[in-house]
């Protein structure tokens, strides 16, 4: 599929997603959204891919935010709207049966930052820098970041962020654990290739309910959680993944998983 404000390349059975506005520091306007959520589609039906890279064109930003000028004028139904379009495009990201890297190289800012938060695993760079400033523009963040930073890296910290419009750097980030891993800028991608590489040595039915059974315990409570957990067990036990795994275990050799 061509892409007008997105790149999306396959290599060696991984995913890469470049937001690619380079002039705009790769900020989010309605059109590139609407690209993303049809790349996340593609990239669900492609059997292929088996791990999903989101990353920024060039090196100064991985979404530097909303394209701010294109949604001045807005009416309150139009803005929810696309609110709500937004907050659903991103939500693919938890309910993907594949797991999603965020490697940012640069500015992750409102609705960047709110993709990253969307993805599985962060990487940063360096020179990465994270914030929600949309209350110093008189908005919210409006594309679930008022929902999934807390849950990252608790509500005190989420609301003291949120609050004061701030912005935080790599290190802070990490330190706070919205980012599992800081790397010098130049070797950003190679890590983010590296780790896809080392999730797809795996059973890719076990990495997917995996995958789910943790975005769908935190939804409630631990009980529920556990019986979501043991469903998804039983449908492991069931597949030919976890016969080749054990087999394999039991014959000191790699397994061969085929994703059944």
């Amino acid at each position: 599929m061509e892409y007008q404000n997105i790149i999306l390349e396959k290599e060696d059975n991984i995913g890469i997603l470049y937001v690619n506005r380079p002039k705009a520091m790769n900020a989010l306007n309605v059109v590139t959204i609407q690209e993303i959520g049809q790349a996340i589609d593609e990239v669900r039906m492609d059997d292929e891919i088996k791990v999903l890279i989101i990353t920024g064109s060039g090196d100064k930003a991985f979404v530097a935010g909303a394209d701010i000028v294109g949604f001045m004028g807005f009416s309150p139904a139009q803005a929810r709207y696309y609110t709500d379009e937004g907050e659903h495009i991103f939500r693919k990201l938890d309910v993907l049966e594949k797991p999603v890297i965020a490697a940012v190289n640069g500015f992750a800012l409102g609705g960047g930052c709110e993709l990253a938060m969307a993805c599985d695993i962060r990487l940063a760079s360096e020179t990465a820098v994270f914030g929600l400033p949309e209350v110093s523009l008189g908005v919210i963040p409006g594309y679930g970041g008022t929902q999934r930073l807390p849950r990252l890296i608790g509500e005190g910290r989420a609301k003291e962020l949120t609050l004061t419009a701030g912005v935080i750097d790599a290190n802070e980030a990490y330190r706070v654990g919205l980012v599992n891993h800081v790397y010098p800028t130049g070797e950003l991608m190679d890590q983010a290739l590296k780790l896809a590489k080392k999730i797809m040595k795996n059973a890719p039915l076990s990495v997917a309910y995996a995958k789910l059974a943790i975005g769908q315990g935190l939804q409630g409570d631990l009980d529920s959680g556990l019986r979501i957990e043991s469903n998804f067990f039983g449908l492991c036990v069931a597949s030919e993944d976890m016969k080749e795994g054990t087999q394999a275990f039991v014959e000191k050799r790699k397994p061969q998983f085929k994703g059944q």
